[in-house]
């Protein structure tokens, strides 16, 4: 029987940084993650592979810790008692025992229906860069970058790095919104550096502020969108071979809800509700990173080392952080209130825009509905292989609805991996 003492979900920034913080206590920690490299989303490819000094700082003390369990491509499956996981790797399962557990599960991109976003190019901002990370050919694609949020402009380096050309970057967000929070990042000079590095990789590259992308044209594959800028009537062409469109970031709660974490709403946003030392609601259970709210990776690396101090019991040691974690909250909230999305998003989807892609339901045939389970029932939206991860975002936007309840298991699973021994 393999046990833990603190058993982490999840290896991006908040899982890394609170494993580090247990194993510097002496304990036995396992460290779970369901893609082949650690880094999660921000830190794709490997921590060693980042500019980010603590990345590759910690990586390299958690290599070195003969207390640590890493098991990558990993999927966690379901509870089936207590203190207890069921895994699934690509050949095998197991259960995992745990005293603690620290959920670092990260976020999600958050896809907007608008139409043509099915047609072949439209895909997610984020979606694009990791699928440039990974060798996806994009040299010499015309690609428009858009949606809301710094994390554009992260994407379009990304792929102007990778050869693309980028036909413009478009930003939802109004000027003044912008300027506002420039002037806020005077209390994060890190992030003034950081910007001033994006802008210098972008240089030449235009910026349209006020603006959104209308909907997408082509015969079978993307040919080109139209866009309407500002107050404009008209609404403007332009020609590209890829739209990476994302309007920031869904926290993956799915796992904390299956174990009965209490969540809420906030901006029409799901987030696990913790406590100081990023304790939930079930007692042993943790959480830190974007699960408990969209913060980026400073906020995703306190919050990580908070949690993985309290799950040793080094309350003091956790409490030193908590005037970090609070910083990075305030310029969580500054970036929420700058890249607060348009009203106007929310009536671009016609009658005949599909909303869940697994099961092909048009938005006609959801807005009748109350509830989600209501939807589900009727119509299967939510029911398909992605289990509402990409409608439900849409749909807790577009109708204010909130998935009632957890699928097990969690991840797709083998007929063999669910049976018991």
């Amino acid at each position: 029987m393999t046990r833990y003492d603190v058993l982490v979900i999840g290896a991006g920034p908040a899982g890394l940084a609170a494993a580090h913080a247990a194993l510097a206590q002496g304990a036995k920690v396992g460290l779970v993650d369901d893609n082949p490299l650690a880094g999660g989303q921000i830190w794709r490819g490997g921590p060693e592979q980042q500019q980010d000094q603590r990345a590759q700082r910690m990586w390299s003390d958690l290599r070195a810790a003969p207390n640590l369990s890493y098991l990558p491509q990993t999927r966690v499956l379901y509870a089936p008692a207590p203190q207890q996981l069921q895994v699934q790797t690509p050949s095998a399962s197991a259960t995992l025992h745990y005293e603690k557990l620290i959920l670092a599960t990260g976020a999600r991109e958050r896809l907007l229906p608008f139409p043509g976003w099915t047609l072949p190019g439209v895909t997610g901002a984020g979606g694009l860069q990791a699928l440039a990370k990974g060798g996806y050919p994009v040299q010499g694609k015309r690609v428009v970058v858009a949606g809301s949020g710094p994390l554009l402009l992260a994407v379009a380096a990304t792929l102007r790095a990778k050869g693309a050309e980028i036909v413009t970057i478009i930003e939802q967000a109004p000027l003044p919104a912008l300027v506002r929070f420039g002037f806020g990042l005077l209390a994060t000079p890190s992030k003034i550096t950081q910007a001033l590095q994006l802008a210098a990789q972008l240089n030449g590259i235009p910026y349209l502020r006020n603006s959104h992308v209308h909907s997408a044209l082509g015969d079978g594959t993307l040919q080109s969108i139209l866009v309407q800028r500002g107050g404009a009537r008209e609404l403007e062409a332009l020609q590209c071979d890829y739209l990476a469109c994302g309007y920031g970031l869904l926290p993956n709660v799915e796992l904390a809800q299956a174990l009965g974490c209490v969540t809420a709403s906030n901006q029409r946003q799901t987030a696990v509700l913790v406590d100081d030392e990023q304790l939930t609601s079930v007692f042993g259970v943790y959480c830190a990173g974007e699960g408990t709210g969209v913060g980026g990776v400073d906020l995703a690396l306190a919050e990580g080392r908070i949690a993985g101090l309290a799950a040793t019991r080094q309350s003091t040691a956790a409490r030193q952080l908590y005037a970090e974690r609070a910083r990075w909250k305030k310029f969580a909230a500054r970036l929420e209130r700058a890249f607060a999305l348009r009203p106007e998003l929310l009536k671009l989807a016609g009658d005949d825009t599909i909303v869940c892609r697994c099961e092909d339901v048009c938005h006609s045939e959801l807005r009748t509905h109350t509830s989600w389970r209501s939807a589900k029932l009727q119509t299967r939206c939510g029911m398909g292989p992605c289990q509402g991860r990409i409608c439900g975002g849409a749909t807790e936007l577009l109708y204010g609805w909130r998935p009632d309840a957890v699928r097990m298991p969690i991840s797709p699973a083998r007929i063999a991996s669910i049976i018991n021994d």
